[in-house]
């Protein structure tokens, strides 16, 4: 009994640690996020996995998507291991709020920007870059980054493509926020709601 006390203390001291870590960290997620997805078979043969991806939809509707964070940065996957599609590509939708920014952060993948509509600029290692509707912005490997809406009256939207899935399967699994996004509105939106269409 006494042994399974011990056992006991010791894990929710370990988890209370790990707590603690993690909220230097950042925000954690309200439920563990997958990166990459298992590949399993009773056989050398992968036929049912072939079957099964030949099944998932082709087409994925703008309307079925549901932005999530903010207040000043959302964002919408589209396209990561999670929907079972890819193991090798992670796209998602983001819309900056007017006068937004979004958190500081850097990660092993590179990652590609296509702007649809706005105008901003990018901080890439200290580097400003500046950018526009129609403009595809590429973040390099191992480069931390932020983005920027300079529009204060419009938000910004782009569609990101990464290879992250890809680099997580190859162990190159440095990713950190530098800054968290913020907390509160920009000011004078404070009842902005992004839409997944541009307005």
């Amino acid at each position: 009994m006494k042994r399974n006390n011990l056992i006991k203390r010791v894990c929710s001291t370990g988890y209370w640690f790990l707590q603690r870590q993690y909220s230097k960290l950042g925000r954690p997620f309200s439920r563990k996020r997958l990166y990459v997805r298992g590949l399993h078979s009773f056989t050398y043969s992968l036929r049912e996995e072939l079957k099964r991806l030949r099944k998932v939809p082709r087409v994925i509707k703008g309307k079925d998507l549901k932005l999530k964070w903010g207040p000043q940065y959302f964002n919408v996957n589209i396209l990561t291991p999670k929907e079972k599609i890819s193991q090798v590509l992670f796209a998602h939708y983001v819309v900056l709020a007017p006068g937004g920014r979004s958190q500081k952060h850097g990660h092993m993948n590179e990652a590609m920007f296509y702007i649809l509509d706005g105008k901003g600029h990018e901080i890439h290692d200290g580097v400003r870059y500046d950018w526009e509707a129609g403009d595809v912005v590429v973040v390099e490997n191992s480069c931390v980054h932020q983005h920027f809406n300079d529009d204060p009256d419009r938000p910004a939207r782009a569609i990101v493509i990464k290879s992250k899935p890809l680099y997580l399967f190859m162990s190159m699994v440095m990713q950190e926020v530098v800054e968290d996004q913020p907390k509160h509105p920009v000011p004078g939106h404070d009842d902005f709601e992004p839409t997944y269409f541009p307005e």
